[in-house]
């Protein structure tokens, strides 16, 4: 139920959020269609409204900086899963470590409970 609500909630808020950004595109375009010149480098556009200009500026925006944002993305959910293979590898290495000291100390057990044969050497370091 409460995540239920909480989806109720994140549209509408959306939705306000739609009505609020397009109430502020009409009142800006109420006021800014006086035509304008557009130089794009080579390529010169004339009469075109301003709030053309101004959406079209806006849009352009939002895409580089989505797509900027995509290449974030990709580039850390490469790093990510590099550090999960790191930690992955380091992991079984812990795993091989710790048997061998466990088989370590099995041997260690066995030789202090076991009688010696070796004769003891009065010249030995």
């Amino acid at each position: 139920m409460i995540v239920i609500l909480g989806d109720i909630v994140s549209i509408m808020l959306i939705l306000i959020l739609l009505l609020v950004v397009g109430s502020i595109l009409v009142y800006i375009s109420r006021f800014n269609f006086v035509p304008v010149s557009v130089n794009l480098g080579i390529v010169s556009i004339s009469d075109i409204p301003l709030f053309y200009v101004i959406a079209g500026s806006l849009i352009v925006g939002l895409v580089l900086s989505y797509i900027v944002y995509l290449f974030n993305s990709i580039s850390t959910s490469f790093t990510l899963r590099g550090k999960n293979k790191e930690i992955k590898k380091n992991k079984d290495e812990v795993l091989e470590l710790t048997k061998r000291v466990h088989q370590l100390e099995l041997e260690n057990e066995k030789l202090k409970h076991s009688p010696t044969n070796e004769p003891e050497d009065a010249n030995a370091l």
